[in-house]
């Protein structure tokens, strides 16, 4: 991981960054931080490898629609003032790349919240926009489509790649780019040097 490479491109592109070496750190970083406020989670397993629900619900209170399941649960954490999220790919060049179902996780990134924080394993990072994208794709929407059972051809072929297929069980339906924080929001993109998450 070359911090300086992303520091410099991310907070060119008007992001925040920090870097940590481990998960622990981060999380440490992050409920320290985070004091008295709603918050919200979107379905991610960076953040529950972190195990940052349950460090953050201690003094915040925290929506998670993996907790609490249903819709209910989705439309307040539209009221959240911090959303927590990680991504399915960034690139050294300074973009997040994130693909979703339903719109829930991927609208909390761009229109909402006071701050979002990504949280990105090293795993995650990609030299370019291409490669971002492709990853995003081929290999983190196969293995959440694997982990929800989905009746689609990436599925089927044990996650090989992405199919662009017209499942009803599609997960692909929505590609969100972020190039820069939008008018008003504050973006931060927390590091950490460990592999986490698909």
């Amino acid at each position: 991981m070359d911090r300086e490479l992303l520091k410099k491109n991310f907070e060119g592109h008007g992001f925040k960054t920090s870097f940590f070496n481990t998960k622990e750190a981060a999380a440490e970083y992050l409920a320290s931080g985070i004091e008295g406020k709603r918050v919200a989670m979107g379905g991610s397993m960076t953040l529950k490898e972190m195990g940052l629900y349950e460090l953050l619900e201690k003094k915040n209170e925290v929506i998670w629609h993996w907790v609490t399941p249903g819709e209910a649960a989705v439309r307040k954490a539209r009221e959240a003032q911090i959303y927590l999220t990680s991504a399915n790919a960034v690139s050294e060049t300074g973009e997040l790349v994130n693909i979703d179902g339903t719109g829930n996780r991927v609208s909390q990134t761009v229109f909402g919240p006071e701050k979002t924080y990504f949280i990105v394993g090293r795993n995650k990072i990609c030299t370019g926009f291409g490669t971002a994208l492709w990853r995003a794709k081929n290999v983190a929407a196969p293995k959440n489509a694997a982990r929800l059972q989905a009746a689609t051809p990436c599925v089927a072929a044990n996650g090989d790649k992405c199919y662009d297929c017209s499942s009803p069980e599609r997960i692909c339906r929505s590609t969100v780019i972020i190039e820069r924080p939008s008018k008003g929001m504050e973006v931060e993109v927390v590091f950490v040097d460990q592999e986490l998450g698909y």
